[in-house]
């Protein structure tokens, strides 16, 4: 990776380590670079609530949003695919998709926590419908993209539906898949927060631990949860963005 990557980062740090040096903003609204890693070695040691350590909270959160962005691909990427090619099953989802996909998962919690309680399967299923739409849509663009001189010439050699969906259109659709699920993955962490607000039975998440620091006003505890989503975000894109370059580079 190219340092120059990290400039805009640094050069935002510290400035704000000179906003709170100056006290140009008061501490208890804005902690300064250097409380909040006193407060990341505090998340790591002892934790908040006490005992319930920092990678306790990023394991359980990482957890739910792979749970939730599993079970959105495994329905999203299918759906998608048959929406594509299937003009008659687009006509009759795809109504239905953009009148629910405008709801924000936020305006699910109260149905969710009715239906499902609170706990995993509350979170996943808030996780779920943020990383769900984009997934089912980037995957039917990519379908419907394909070239249709490749799906002429299959079908001049009597290749069946199935043949071309599997040799033809998934290759094809590939590289908007993975755009999909990019967006979808980075929806569902970003409404991990929310998801986790519900409450956890198990007393772990990034959400809750964060939600627990304002309750006995530590807000650079709460800074250190935003930074750990938003780092953690950020190798989740890498990731994915490695896998996509090798399956992509290897198809």
């Amino acid at each position: 990776m190219k340092l120059i990557r990290y400039q805009t980062p640094l050069i935002l740090l510290v400035a704000w380590q000179m906003v709170s040096s100056l006290e140009l903003i008061p501490k208890y609204k804005l902690p300064s670079p250097v409380e909040v890693a006193l407060s990341f070695r505090d998340l790591l040691i002892v934790g908040i609530p006490p005992g319930y350590r920092l990678l306790g909270h990023l394991i359980y959160s990482v957890y739910r949003v792979a749970l939730g962005c599993v079970v959105a691909a495994s329905i999203g990427v299918p759906l998608g695919i048959l929406m594509g090619w299937s003009e008659k099953l687009r006509e009759l989802a795809q109504p239905l998709i953009e009148m629910v996909r405008p709801v924000p998962p936020l305006a699910w919690i109260p149905i969710s926590i009715l239906w499902f309680g609170i706990g995993i399967k509350s979170a996943t299923f808030i996780i779920f419908l943020g990383a769900f739409f984009p997934i089912v849509l980037n995957t039917v663009s990519g379908v419907l993209s394909t070239n249709p001189i490749l799906i002429r010439a299959a079908l001049s050699l009597n290749a069946k539906d199935k043949d071309i969906i599997r040799k033809v259109l998934i290759p094809s659709a590939v590289p908007s898949i993975f755009v999909g699920l990019r967006i979808g993955v980075g929806i569902g962490w970003m409404t991990l927060v929310a998801a986790e607000f519900t409450g956890t039975k198990s007393g772990y998440g990034l959400g809750y631990m964060i939600m627990t620091a304002r309750d006995i006003q530590r807000p650079d505890m709460i800074l250190a949860g935003m930074i750990s989503i938003g780092l953690v975000g950020f190798f989740i894109n890498e990731g994915l963005g490695s896998i996509e370059s090798r399956v992509v580079k290897g198809r």
